[in-house]
C-alpha cells in the first residue's frame, strides 16, 4: 500500500487506495480451511528399509494436505527375532542377507543406507525400537514420530543399531526426554501390551508388508496403498477417499519451518516437498536459510542439511 494515496471518502467512510471503496460497506471473505479429514493409517517399522525410502513423499503428502489428514502411525512388528524369520522374496534368511537388500534399496530411492552393521552389529529385534515409540507416544503424541525419524537416521544413515539400549537412550535423551526411564519401561508387558494394540490395528487394516498406508473417510470407505509409491499416487488416493470435492493443496511450509522440526533433511526430501530438481537444491537452500544458520554433509555420497 503506498501511503501517500490514501485519500479518505466522506460518503463511504473509508479511508484508503482511491478505486478499493466497497460500496455495499460489507464482503464476504472465505478464511475457513477444508472441513473434511480422512484417516490416514501408516502402518511401519523402525527398521523398514522402503519405509526409510518414502520419508521424502510422505513428508510432502502430509505437509501439503495436512488440512485434511489426521495421521496415526501404526507399528507393524517387521522383526521380533532371527530365529525361524526368512524373506524369501528378496534372499533374507539372516541378518548378513540384508545388508545388500539395504544397499540397492538407498540406491535407488537416494535415501542413505549403509547396512554394513548387519555384518558387524546386527538389530536383534524391530519389536525393541517399537515398544521405545509407543512408550513415548504415550507420553508425548507429538514426539513419537521424531523418535521414530531420529532412530530411523541413526540405522540407515549413519549404521547404529537401534535394538542396542544405548543407542535408544541417547535417541530419547535428544528429544528432552529422561531417556534411561522411558527405556526402562518400554522393556514392561504393558509396553509390549500397547505394541500388540498396534499389531491389531495393523491387521484390521489388512496391512502384510510394509510400508502400508490407508486412508479412510467418514462413511468408513478407504484406499489401501502399499510400498513406496510416487507422491502422486498418494494424492490420487486422497482424492478417491474425499467425498466433498477435491483435495486442497495447502502452501508448503518454508525450509527453516521444516527444518526447525526435523533438524537434518537429505536433498531426495528437499526436492521432493519444494518440487525442485538436484541441481537446484544448493541454490535453494543458499536462498532459503540465513547465512552461517546451518551445516552441509555428505553422507554416503548423499547431501544432507542440518540445521545449527
Amino acid at each position: 500500500m503506498n501511503k501517500n494515496n490514501l485519500i479518505c471518502d466522506m460518503e463511504t467512510g473509508v479511508c484508503g487506495v482511491p478505486g478499493e471503496e466497497n460500496t455495499t460497506g460489507f464482503q464476504m471473505l472465505d478464511f475457513s480451511k477444508p472441513k473434511e479429514k480422512v484417516d490416514l493409517y501408516y502402518v511401519t517399522d523402525p527398521i523398514c528399509s522402503h519405509c526409510w525410502a518414502l520419508e521424502p513423499q510422505f513428508r510432502a503428502f502430509t505437509e501439503r494436505y495436512a488440512d485434511h489428514l489426521n495421521v496415526h502411525t501404526v507399528m507393524g512388528g517387521l522383526l521380533e527375532k532371527w530365529d525361524g524369520f526368512a524373506d524369501r522374496a528378496n534372499g533374507i534368511s539372516g541378518p548378513a542377507d540384508v545388508a545388500s537388500h539395504w544397499r540397492e534399496v538407498g540406491e535407488h530411492s537416494r535415501m542413505p543406507i549403509d547396512g554394513s552393521l548387519w555384518h558387524t552389529d546386527p538389530v536383534t529385534s524391530s519389536f525393541i525400537p517399537s515398544r521405545v515409540f509407543k512408550t513415548v507416544q504415550k507420553y508425548d503424541p507429538s514426539l513419537a514420530p521424531v523418535f521414530l525419524r531420529r532412530a530411523r537416521e541413526e540405522l540407515f544413515a549413519f549404521n547404529r543399531n537401534i535394538s542396542d539400549a544405548g543407542v535408544l537412550k541417547e535417541i530419547v535423551d535428544g528429544l528432552g526426554l529422561d531417556g534411561d526411564a522411558i527405556v526402562k519401561e518400554s522393556e514392561t508387558p504393558e509396553a509390549q501390551q500397547l505394541l500388540q494394540e498396534d499389531f491389531r490395528t495393523a491387521a484390521t487394516l489388512g496391512a502384510r508388508g510394509f510400508p502400508t498406508i490407508v486412508l479412510v473417510n467418514k462413511e468408513q470407505q478407504g484406499v489401501k496403498i502399499v510400498g513406496a509409491r510416487p507422491l502422486e499416487a498418494y494424492e490420487e488416493a486422497l482424492k478417491q477417499v474425499l467425498t466433498e470435492g477435491a483435495p486442497k493443496a495447502a502452501d508448503t511450509p518454508s525450509l527453516q519451518t521444516v527444518l526447525r522440526k526435523e533438524k537434518r533433511l537429505f536433498s531426495k526430501e528437499i526436492e521432493v516437498l519444494y518440487n525442485i530438481s538436484q541441481a537446484e537444491v544448493d541454490s535453494f537452500v543458499a536462498s532459503e536459510l540465513p547465512d552461517g544458520s546451518f551445516e552441509i554433509e555428505k553422507v554416503l555420497g548423499e547431501t544432507s542439511f542440518l540445521l545449527k
